[in-house]
């Protein structure tokens, strides 16, 4: 009984999802209308990006650049820095989660053997936010945004003009940021070799500029994802098992529970006056309460405002714990840690979230 919890507890959004489809389908019973709901295309371009992402990890590619470019930093500070921004540039082309996952450790493992361990619940929430931040310049950054280009066919360079303004703004808040840590010299004295494999990082990099040009319809995600994958079962067929298979199960419970509620009269008249009203406060502030993506998924059924709808659940990803589901990463990765208080972690969480999510909202306010 007690491994069943555990296992509900480290899926608990799947299961959230899985129970608010079934709820759902009492109001709209189930038929083959449900496979209209479903993003096909959505969810074979996360499935190829992050089994891409899964067999880079397996041969510590990313691991490897960090560390050189850590290495070359002269202080904490800087080394903070650069933390921050390799946590913000790989949520871009990986996104947020896999960002976190990968980077989270190289943050402990730089804190823990440079004695900066009581650093770790700022320099964890940092990280925190870059990742959330750094994926909304692009349409593969962040799960949401994926879902959103594809479902309102936006033109790609109309998309990254959306979001340049508060992408630049968060670089901005997230530099100044790094300037509240010491300037103090630093040695690592961790020494583990890791083999750079150029061969199949050169394959495995292919693969994911295919996944790249997937998202953005050059080649019909079908094909391209049958490519990505037998040659990954080739490659590294173990990398494939590591592929977050509960996150695309959430995602297409997620499209059954948003196809439903688009089809109940009171929660469609509801949700489209609060949207008419202002559907990027309504759309940032929907995400404190369930998370970006599901609010993303849900959203868009009752608004054609794309713009507005991409800006707020994107900067609504900061704010509370649930406001983006990688956030959750960061908690368990921060507990696993044992080196402070989880309510002073949540303390340091909620108030930079809230400021950034303040000056983000505002600065949007203004563009839209």
């Amino acid at each position: 009984m007690k491994r069943v919890l555990l296992f509900v507890r480290g899926h608990a959004v799947f299961f959230i999802a899985l129970i608010c489809a079934i709820v759902t389908c009492f109001f709209v019973p189930p038929s083959i209308a449900y496979f209209d709901y479903i993003d096909f295309k959505t969810l074979s371009c996360l499935l190829a990006t992050l089994a891409v992402v899964c067999a880079l990890k397996n041969i510590k590619f990313f691991s490897i650049i960090a560390r050189k470019i850590i290495h070359a930093t002269p202080n904490f500070r800087v080394c903070v820095l650069a933390l921050i921004y390799i946590t913000f540039i790989g949520s871009l082309f990986i996104a947020n989660d896999m960002a976190l996952i990968t980077f989270l450790p190289l943050g402990w493992y730089v804190l823990s053997e440079t004695g900066n361990e009581k650093y770790t619940p700022w320099l964890f929430v940092l990280q925190n936010i870059s990742a959330n931040l750094g994926g909304m310049l692009t349409p593969f950054g962040n799960p949401q945004n994926l879902y959103l280009y594809s479902k309102f066919n936006i033109p790609t360079f109309e998309f990254m003009g959306i979001m340049v303004v508060p992408f630049l703004v968060a670089v901005a808040m997230l530099t100044v940021s790094a300037f509240f840590f010491p300037r103090t010299k630093m040695e690592l004295t961790k020494k583990e070799p890791f083999v750079f494999k150029k061969g199949r990082s050169a394959i495995y990099l292919a693969l994911f500029a295919l996944t790249v040009v997937m998202v953005f319809g050059l080649i019909p995600y079908y094909i391209a994802l049958a490519i990505v994958i037998v040659a990954i079962l080739i490659m590294d067929r173990y990398a494939l098992l590591r592929v977050d298979y509960f996150l695309l199960g959430t995602f297409a419970l997620f499209f059954i529970f948003a196809g439903n509620m688009s089809n109940i009269d009171t929660v469609r008249d509801l949700f489209g006056g609060l949207l008419e009203k202002s559907t990027l406060v309504f759309s940032a502030l929907s995400c404190q309460i369930i998370s970006n993506v599901p609010s993303a998924i849900l959203l868009s059924q009752f608004t054609d405002n794309y713009k507005e709808l991409l800006l707020g659940v994107n900067i609504g990803g900061t704010g509370t714990l649930i406001a983006s589901l990688a956030s959750l990463i960061t908690f368990a990765e921060y507990s696993r840690t044992g080196v402070g208080s989880k309510l002073k972690y949540l303390g340091i969480f909620t108030l930079l979230n809230v400021i950034f999510l303040g000056v983000l909202l505002g600065v949007c306010a203004l563009i839209v």
